[in-house]
């Protein structure tokens, strides 16, 4: 058995990944940085104004930045010169992947393209990721990561009270889920590349990651388009469509949200045993018998008078009483916290601990896979601009300090 101490570079220690990237997109390669990946962000000699965008700002750099960019190192290249694509193409010839975080063909206009880097490493993983993908009538339009929700249907306006349209608060979707598909392919295509010999260029579009996500509701409306008689609602509802994916929730009873004596607890009593479950351990079996329900996917849909007696029963217990109460009696009922209270919640503080700010710059939440008996490395603070730039050029790639001097003169790093 591998001692400890040998295991704790990580799950992608000895994997290099060569990132080019601006904002958001290059949490594609953060995924990999938290499990021990050695990523190297090559940025312009004006780096990435990743650090200028968004709020908050701590102590001059966003918090975008230092979540999205932790673990990495930070090289700046000036590919406008021949010395710098050079030494792009020195740190391709060890790596495994390389990663286009922009609008795709950025590279290969630096004579970096796919066909160019797999001249030079065969075994070469090329992963793009840009707002709306290589083909398509969106693909050159600018963006950023609100756009994908919006264009997925994802976030809809809403109006203030004085009837202006206003974005309202939501969770980003595309942003997120586009980065973490890439990143699993980019495994897949290193593990064939390692078998193979032979690597592979692919793309990711954030849009198609956020249509992705958001499935349930589209195919559902996809499914309505065919006939009733052969797509049909479910057994419990009599077999009557209820409004596409999750809209389909606003009217149950014995699946939806109430009020505790402090807050909110989500109740989730579809399955007739559950329903029983709660209704003994309130006291109230005469509910079950009154309104037993089917065996699954029963949410009581329209029942009002259920609905009622529901609300008052909740309003007598906190939620804290309701939660415990449903893994006493083993009863769905879930916390219903908010972006700032869940980091108060014990089962987030048990999950989570917190990257702290005196190491990171920030308070943030690590990568959320565990590996049993083994510690998850820590990753480094997010780069300043060049950080890395001795570091990289001297062992990385192994150059002498006339060599580097050299690129300097020419301008190669800016």
């Amino acid at each position: 058995m591998t001692p400890p101490a040998s295991r704790s570079a990580g799950l992608l220690s000895g994997l290099r990944v060569i990132e080019s990237s601006l904002l958001g997109p290059a949490a594609i390669t953060t995924h990999l940085a938290d499990m021990g990946a050695d990523v190297i962000k090559v940025e312009s000699p004006a780096g990435d104004y990743i650090r200028e965008m968004t709020w908050p700002i701590i102590d001059g750099i966003s918090l975008l930045h230092m979540h999205i960019n932790r673990g990495k190192k930070s090289l700046t290249l000036d590919l406008r010169t021949e010395e710098g694509v050079a030494v792009y193409k020195d740190l391709v010839r060890d790596a495994d992947v390389v990663v286009e975080a922009m609008r795709p063909g950025s590279l290969e206009r630096r004579g970096l393209g796919y066909e160019d880097l797999k001249a030079i490493n065969p075994k070469i993983v090329f992963c793009n990721i840009s707002g709306y993908g290589m083909t398509g009538p969106y693909q050159n339009l600018p963006s950023h990561g609100i756009a994908f929700d919006t264009w997925a249907g994802i976030v809809n306006p809403a109006m203030d009270e004085d009837g202006f349209c206003f974005i309202p608060e939501h969770a980003s979707v595309g942003m997120h889920s586009g980065p973490m598909f890439g990143a699993l392919g980019i495994l897949a295509g290193v593990i064939r590349a390692r078998e193979t010999g032979t690597g592979c260029m692919m793309e990711i579009a954030q849009s198609d990651a956020a249509a992705y996500m958001d499935w349930y509701r589209s195919e559902s409306w996809m499914a309505y388009e065919r006939p009733e008689d052969v797509v049909t609602g479910n057994k419990a509802d009599d077999y009557v469509r209820r409004a596409p994916g999750t809209a389909g929730m606003k009217e149950g009873v014995r699946y939806q949200m109430y009020e505790s004596s402090d807050g909110h607890v989500l109740f989730m009593a579809s399955e007739q045993a559950f329903w029983k479950n709660f209704c003994e351990s309130v006291g109230r079996p005469e509910l079950f018998e009154r309104w037993p329900g089917s065996k699954y996917a029963d949410h009581a849909r329209g029942n009002r008078e259920l609905q009622q007696i529901l609300r008052d029963i909740f309003m007598a217990r906190t939620s804290e009483e309701w939660i415990r109460l449903g893994e006493e009696k083993n009863i769905p009922i879930a916390p219903v916290n908010t972006p700032k209270s869940i980091a108060e919640d014990p089962q987030f503080q048990d999950r989570f601990p917190i990257y702290a700010h005196q190491q990171h710059g920030a308070d943030m939440l690590p990568f959320p896979l565990k590996v049993i008996d083994e510690d998850v490395p820590q990753p480094t603070m997010a780069p300043t601009v060049g950080e890395h730039n001795d570091a990289v050029l001297e062992k990385t790639l192994g150059y002498d300090a006339d060599r580097i001097a050299k690129l300097r003169a020419a301008g190669a790093l800016g």
